[in-house]
């Protein structure tokens, strides 16, 4: 049995982006994995002291991070909750060789994520407008911060055109055949 955290890195916009998918994401994962594994929870927008995140991370085997993707990164409010939340001496050290000096080994992450762009977006020409780039080299950021901890990467979830109104039964499904292929 591993401990999963999830993080619910979602920030919310009237009429624009509410939080309903990424929520409805997160029950789903917890109900993928609540009986193999225990699974701690939080919703960054629900607020969260630092301290106790910092536990969470420290007992977690997997940290699942569910988000929205805006402006090609995520929300304002998850980087901030990675700034308050990933210490220097408990994610981090010191080391001689740049980006070697991660202090998680022993854990791994994975994103799952929504975008308002289409599947045919990404891994296209190099003329279209994300040239040719997949959603983990347009995550590369977000990747970096975590290897930077030597968080381990689980391959990335992601659910497209979440804008618009998704088929959310096949999403789902197609979640759930994520989590079993990945985590279970």
């Amino acid at each position: 049995m591993s401990n999963i955290l999830i993080i619910n890195g979602h920030d919310f916009y009237a009429n624009r982006a509410e939080g309903n998918l990424s929520s409805v994401i997160c029950e789903r994962i917890i109900t993928n994995l609540q009986d193999k594994h225990t699974v701690a929870y939080t919703k960054v927008l629900d607020g969260y002291e630092v301290n106790t995140e910092i536990k969470k991370f420290l007992n977690a085997d997997i940290i699942i991070i569910q988000t929205p993707i805006y402006w090609f990164s995520i929300p304002g409010i998850l980087k901030k909750y990675i700034d308050d939340v990933y210490k220097p001496g408990i994610f981090f050290g010191k080391s001689n060789d740049f980006g070697q000096g991660g202090l998680l080994a022993n854990k791994q992450y994975m994103l799952s994520v929504t975008w308002g762009a289409s599947k045919k977006e990404f891994n296209s020409h190099k003329r279209s407008f994300l040239e040719g780039k997949t959603e983990d080299e347009v995550l590369f950021p977000i990747h970096k911060i975590h290897e930077y901890c030597s968080i381990k990467k689980i391959d990335t979830f992601s659910v497209f055109e979440a804008m618009n109104k998704v088929n959310l039964f096949e999403q789902l499904n197609r979640l759930d055949l994520h989590i079993k292929n990945n985590i279970n």
